[in-house]
């Protein structure tokens, strides 16, 4: 017996875009969304302009056009809390590797341990900036996706709707926490 397709598959998947202006309502409408048992797979956001340009065409098109396009690239939605954690984790990661590096090396060459801890404070520090630059840039990137959404009149957010009650709730949150152009269109593979 053949497993049934699921509504992705029968093409009935549908999904509900609104464009925000600014990165407040946005997150509040999807932190809303996932409250409403959204799954995190099935909200996205505006891939990175290069990406769009690609895909588009290097046209200057708004954000109401860009949302009406159902073939407009979507990004994968990352939560706040996950961005957090990985510039952490960066930090901390190229410490730990300049500490136990420079501290290895000096015991390694027959060093004594005071130079061992000196050498591990030295390069762990190194190690630690060169991880803040990195998380640094990753912040930058983050705030260049925003401003470029926003000069092309606000942050395009989507959800996908398998049914017509997870239709209406979509639009009721993004339309509750200030999204505009609200709608729904038929979502593409």
């Amino acid at each position: 017996m053949e497993r049934p397709l699921t509504p992705e598959e029968r093409g009935k998947v549908r999904e509900v875009v609104g464009v925000f202006d600014n990165l407040d309502q946005m997150q509040s409408a999807i932190d809303d969304l996932l409250t409403d048992g959204f799954d995190q797979t099935t909200i996205s956001v505006l891939a990175p302009q290069t990406v769009v340009r690609e895909a588009l065409g290097d046209q200057s098109l708004s954000a109401e056009a860009l949302g009406a396009n159902p073939h407009t690239p979507h990004g994968t939605y990352i939560d706040p809390e996950a961005r957090n954690e990985a510039k952490a984790g960066i930090i901390g990661a190229l410490f730990y590797i300049g500490a136990v590096g420079g501290a290895g090396m000096v015991l390694a060459a027959g060093g004594a341990l005071g130079a061992a801890i000196a050498a591990a404070l030295v390069l762990g520090g190194g190690g630690g900036l060169v991880g803040a630059t990195l998380a640094q840039l990753i912040g930058s990137a983050e705030a260049t996706w925003v401003k470029a959404q926003m000069e092309h009149g606000g942050m395009l957010l989507w959800a996908r709707a398998w049914d017509e009650a997870k239709e209406r709730a979509a639009i009721d949150v993004m339309q509750r926490n200030g999204g505009h152009d609200v709608h729904t269109h038929a979502a593409t593979a």
